[in-house]
């Protein structure tokens, strides 16, 4: 088990930072990106998924044969049907039924069993719940609880944190400010971590839509577009009280920004990386353009080919996008 959980390692991580090229108002600017679509599935998620996977096989919760059971809005899910597989186990994905139909297909192509969740059974709190409820029908059920473990803290703070400082370095700086949209919380907190030990005056800010202010109101409200982060409640792995002030930015915006990394840089992004990127410029803007500010590309736009982010989007004068004209980029190994 360990020796494949090993070999599927090798595909996970060491992704690119990209040092992003861009003038916002006419003005000359920079911030650092992590290519995430470079994981096995194509995802960050990837790496929390694998990381949980080892641990529970190191600590005996996860036996041969056994099943990965999950609540996800798509890329854990995929990323936990993909290793799953690898490793030799049923999978089966809880997820709220308006995700997207790529996501939907993505899990079922892995062989795993998807459970669409809809509005009137819960959404993602109704996944969350069905899937607690089947673990505790059945034996031999993983539970990985992503939204709870530390080891998703665990993975940021000990891979992707150090991958990224180790990159800033090649070339002479190190993170002044992280930013990111808050899924589980996962990636926000294991950067924290991780900076408070290298780097601890770093600021570490988490990201949400402006439509949907859940972190700052403590439960959903409003409607949003971006898939993946904002998921109707707080996760409980994350610390506002040990962050930075939330950044956020409107899902059209995001959606302009990921249509403009596409196309004008060709960087294949989904529509929380267009967030990601409007939410460093926020920073950049306010840290100055000699801070070294860094975000992360979550995952790539082929989940997202039935969504709006491959339709025309409506332009409203309080967008930052049509403001910033991107320039190019260099990748750091």
């Amino acid at each position: 088990m360990r020796r494949t959980i090993d070999d599927v390692a090798a595909l996970v991580g060491h992704t690119p930072l990209l040092e992003i090229h861009y003038r916002f108002r006419g003005r000359a600017r920079r911030l650092f990106a992590k290519y995430e679509s470079m994981n096995m599935t194509g995802s960050v998620k990837d790496r929390m998924a694998l990381h949980i996977l080892r641990r529970a096989c190191q600590e005996g919760e996860l036996h041969p044969g056994g099943e990965i059971v999950e609540a996800s809005s798509g890329n854990t899910g995929i990323a936990f049907s993909a290793l799953g597989r690898a490793l030799g186990h049923p999978v089966r994905i809880y997820m709220p039924d308006w995700m997207s139909q790529e996501r939907k297909q993505l899990i079922a192509g892995f062989g795993a069993t998807i459970v669409p969740v809809s509005h009137e059974e819960g959404g993602f709190l109704g996944s969350i719940r069905m899937a607690e409820e089947y673990a505790a029908a059945h034996e031999h059920v993983f539970l990985p609880r992503q939204f709870e473990t530390d080891a998703n803290v665990a993975a940021h703070a000990a891979f992707t944190g150090p991958e990224i400082s180790a990159q800033l370095s090649r070339i002479g700086t190190h993170c002044d400010a992280f930013v990111a949209g808050v899924g589980t919380g996962g990636t926000v907190m294991g950067l924290r971590r991780h900076l408070d030990a290298v780097h601890p005056e770093a600021r570490v800010h988490p990201l949400e839509p402006a439509n949907s202010p859940t972190l700052r109101t403590g439960n959903k409200v409003g409607q949003h577009r971006i898939q993946g982060i904002s998921d109707e409640f707080v996760p409980r792995i994350c610390k506002l009280d040990s962050l930075d002030p939330i950044v956020d930015c409107w899902d059209g915006d995001a959606i302009l920004m990921a249509q403009q990394l596409s196309r004008s840089l060709g960087l294949a992004v989904g529509i929380s990386s267009g967030a990601n990127v409007l939410g460093a410029m926020q920073l950049v803007e306010e840290l100055g353009d000699e801070a070294s500010v860094v975000t992360l590309l979550p995952d790539s736009n082929k989940k997202y080919l039935s969504t709006d982010l491959c339709r025309e989007e409506t332009v409203r004068d309080d967008y930052w996008t049509p403001e910033v004209e991107l320039d190019g980029f260099r990748a750091i190994r």
